[in-house]
């Protein structure tokens, strides 16, 4: 067994003495909310993903909030998502007064799919056709850093006039269709929390090719005032006098943050490169054992991102295998408690456990294992050692 000293965990964040630098030369310029260095890493990850707009942000969950709430979604509304995410993606539509509609995912990606979709609006339609009318927006997440089938998707969304945004928290840099996910519908949402492929410590990025949009979302993201509020103090005249337009929200990125983002997005390839080199090993250990589901690979012109490796436990009991990791010095997580299985959406909605049975089967059968650009090619051996004896143990 390993000692505690050796223990790995989970995830790291990648962070070296260039990021460390950016920060304290942010700090030195006496900078230390948003400023220049936010505006400069908005322009840089709008060229990276060849986008016109990208709105910095100090959450995921800020991001999407902004982005429903650019698109008019408000109280009566209904946005359709999927079961198997965060809470975020769901709250976010609470906080408008809206309400949520979930769809079951894909066996094998664990995503929403066409058809999932298509059983879902069936279902809402025969039950609730009244409440089938209000249904306004959908929220594709791309789980793990593997896409969903966007061009099926977005298919239905003009059948039905809903508008799309994407939870990319997971996505970069993966893509859809030979595109980058996030650029394909009306707005799309990165997270650059710790645990993710690039990081600002905390923070967000929406993104978009409706200026009209990004317009709004800027505006809202601070207090609904109608300049930028670095502008207001580098300004040669008036720079006291701005306007609340709306009653807006406080979602901006500090620049101390934005310097470290873009440092890190700088490094996002070699970063990206080092996560997959891990899931390929990952791939190849365990492609010959029946115990285990492995991710389903994406069409040869796709990215997966790989900000999760998440295998399937088919004849062992999941939470023995985690405690069996754990003894062993590593660390693992669970990816994700379905929101219908949580007492809020539970019973808001009524839902019930059986009710999304793809959803909840995943569940019971995930783990995650550690995936992150840090680990050495002794960490993923230990890894992969580690697998294997967990699993004898936790064979039922």
């Amino acid at each position: 067994m390993e000692t505690p000293e050796s223990f790995l965990p989970f995830a790291l964040p990648d962070i070296g003495p260039e990021e460390i630098e950016a920060v304290a030369e942010s700090l030195r310029s006496g900078w230390v909310t948003t400023g220049p260095r936010a505006r400069a890493f908005e322009e840089e990850f709008a060229a990276h993903l060849g986008v016109p707009e990208a709105v910095a942000v100090n959450s995921a969950t800020a991001g999407l909030h902004l982005a429903l709430e650019a698109l008019g979604i408000g109280p009566g509304d209904l946005v359709l998502t999927t079961t198997n995410t965060f809470t975020a993606t769901a709250e976010v539509v609470r906080y408008l007064g809206a309400d949520i509609v979930l769809a079951d995912i894909d066996d094998r990606t664990m995503n929403l799919s066409a058809t999932t979709v298509r059983q879902a609006l069936a279902e809402l339609d025969q039950t609730a056709p009244e409440r089938a009318a209000r249904l306004k927006a959908m929220i594709p997440v791309h789980f793990g850093g593997q896409a969903c089938p966007m061009e099926e998707l977005m298919a239905i969304a003009a059948e039905r006039g809903l508008r799309v945004v994407e939870d990319a928290a997971h996505a970069l840099p993966c893509t859809a269709g030979g595109q980058p996910a996030g650029t394909l519908g009306d707005v799309g949402v990165f997270s650059f929390y710790a645990t993710k492929t690039m990081t600002t410590g905390e923070g967000g990025m929406a993104v978009t090719a409706d200026r009209d949009l990004a317009a709004r979302m800027r505006r809202m993201r601070l207090h609904g005032i109608n300049r930028e509020v670095w502008d207001r103090y580098v300004a040669r005249s008036a720079s006291w006098y701005y306007e609340v337009v709306a009653p807006g929200f406080k979602y901006n990125l500090p620049d101390p943050a934005a310097a470290m983002g873009r440092v890190q997005l700088r490094r996002l390839s070699a970063m990206w490169n080092r996560r997959r080199t891990i899931a390929e090993r990952y791939l190849e250990a365990f492609a010959q054992d029946p115990r285990l589901i492995l991710p389903w690979p994406v069409r040869p012109e796709d990215v997966h991102a790989w900000h999760l490796f998440v295998v399937r436990l088919v004849r062992a009991d999941r939470d023995r295998f985690v405690e069996g990791m754990a003894r062993r010095g590593i660390g693992t997580s669970v990816h994700f408690i379905p929101l219908h299985l949580h007492p809020y959406w539970r019973d808001r909605y009524g839902y019930r456990p059986e009710q999304f049975p793809v959803a909840l089967r995943s569940y019971r059968q995930s783990v995650s294992l550690p995936i992150y650009s840090r680990m050495t090619d002794g960490d993923v051996e230990r890894v992969i050692a580690a697998v294997f004896q967990a699993l004898d143990e936790a064979e039922e």
